[in-house]
């Protein structure tokens, strides 16, 4: 007799891959040599075969859609009596092949670490094959495991209202779109800002609405409101998150122009700490010539922000940086003292943590007209010097249509994506491999013509809790 395990083809090879790695079989399984059919693939077991080599990987996952928001972990619709074994006809002889659920073979301890190995998306659709399925993905020993392996690619999310916070998550291993929920937040144009895998969201409006939550299990904490201002004309959210003890870390740079002389702005740093559960305002200053902006990132402990001129300034000075380093909370009239040159005239820059490197993403202005758009180039910042690491190919940049001056981009590990206001394409960016990339066709079209489009990226984890 020849027994079939029957395995998700959608999955991709290199899941396949780290999965065979795990897998041993007792010696009356035998070999396992590969067997494709028309609809799966299969894995044959001849009967006269007793040596153990594992020719190929194997997984059971339900076919789903597109979408796994109903497909999650409270809805258990399946149980271990519906993987009954059935009949076919194999090419060679017509020898009755007889397929067996991977429950029969595998204990619960492999089970959880070849599941651990999935993508996101799948490990939600495997919670749903069955009753064992969904124990072992909401069980604390299985989030232990996936927080052992590899970080997952991370997800862009493209807000596609302008005024509703709906939209579609990108997900690049599996190159599909997915419709999630992000809980809480009200309007696509409040600040947001991730760091492994929590999302931070302000409000746009009053900017005392705090939230912190993992947008793939949906769990959510409100902050107490942040301390300083009332009313910013500015203001830059920024999260980082400690990968060993999952504790987090919120900084809000908030800017306010003087009332009767705009050269002067009012800057302020408020830093929350989720150890103590308190805010800190750690720096006050008078900032003449410059005023903050929405653009912060924390890496290796050090807070970064863009500040803007004031006007009065030379044109190659429009953008600078400043460095705060968040151990010393006291730094009355040194700020201006850590001010960093952009590397080039800049139409908009965006900040990022790859890897605990600080990267910019910028767009590159004409040297007659800085504020035209003429390309995109990536730095990343060593010491105080940039170093470019990579420019938009022109056929990409071309491929957005008609790219404004600003844009929308955001990344994280070792990949950027990049997003025009004006339209639905994403463009990725693998800093590794210096490749660029479309993503899957986004499942929305512009339907006017002031319609904006933007998003952010996030890992998803399943371990993270706020």
């Amino acid at each position: 007799m020849t027994v079939s395990l029957k395995v998700d083809s959608s999955l991709p090879v290199k899941s396949y891959i780290l999965i065979c790695s795990l897998i041993t079989f007792p010696p009356s399984f035998g070999t396992i040599i590969p067997s494709i059919g028309e609809e799966a693939l299969g894995f044959c077991i001849p009967e006269s075969e007793h040596d153990l080599f594992l020719k190929a990987p194997f997984i059971f996952v339900m076919e789903g859609e597109t979408s796994w928001v109903n497909n999650c972990f409270e809805n258990p619709t399946r149980d271990i009596g519906d993987f009954d074994s059935f009949s076919e006809h194999s090419e060679e002889g017509n020898k009755e092949v007889n397929a067996i659920s991977v429950d029969l073979i595998l204990p619960d301890d492999l089970l959880e670490r070849i599941l651990a190995c999935l993508p996101i998306a799948s490990i939600f659709r495997a919670g749903c094959v069955c009753k064992r399925w969904h124990e072992i993905v909401s069980s604390r020993r299985f989030l232990w495991n996936v927080s052992h392996v590899l970080p997952q690619k991370p997800w862009y999310f493209m807000f596609t209202s302008s005024d509703e916070p709906v939209g579609y998550a990108f997900d690049p291993i599996l190159r599909k779109w997915f419709g999630i929920d992000l809980p809480y937040i009200q309007k696509s144009n409040w600040f947001i800002a991730s760091s492994c895998g929590l999302v931070s969201f302000m409000d746009n409006d009053s900017r005392s609405e705090l939230y912190v939550c993992n947008p793939i299990t949906k769990r959510c904490r409100k902050l107490q409101e942040p301390p300083g201002l009332k009313v910013s004309d500015y203001s830059a959210l920024a999260i980082s998150v400690n990968r060993i003890s999952h504790g987090y870390t919120i900084s809000i740079v908030k800017s306010k122009l003087g009332s009767g002389n705009f050269f002067q702005s009012d800057l302020s740093i408020h830093i929350y700490s989720s150890e103590t559960r308190m805010w800190v305002t750690s720096c006050t200053e008078v900032m003449t010539g410059w005023r903050g902006g929405d653009e912060s990132v924390i890496c290796g402990g050090v807070l970064y922000f863009l500040i803007y001129s004031a006007g009065g300034g030379a044109t190659e000075t429009r953008h600078g940086l400043i460095r705060y380093n968040l151990s010393n909370r006291s730094s009355h009239g040194l700020l201006t003292r850590s001010f960093i040159k952009v590397p080039c005239p800049l139409t908009c820059g965006r900040l990022m943590n790859l890897n605990e490197k600080l990267v910019m993403v910028g767009g590159i202005g004409k040297q007659d007209r800085p504020d035209i758009i003429k390309g995109i180039g990536i730095w990343v910042l060593n010491g105080k010097d940039w170093q470019e690491i990579a420019r938009m190919p022109h056929k990409f940049f071309q491929g957005f249509g008609e790219f404004d001056e600003v844009f929308a981009s955001s990344g994280t590990n070792n990949h950027i994506y990049i997003q025009s206001y004006g339209a639905p394409a994403l463009l990725v960016f693998d800093i590794n491999q210096k490749q660029w990339k479309w993503s899957q066709k986004c499942p929305v079209s512009k339907r006017f013509p002031l319609q904006l489009f933007t998003g952010f990226c996030f890992e998803p984890r399943l371990d993270m809790a706020p």
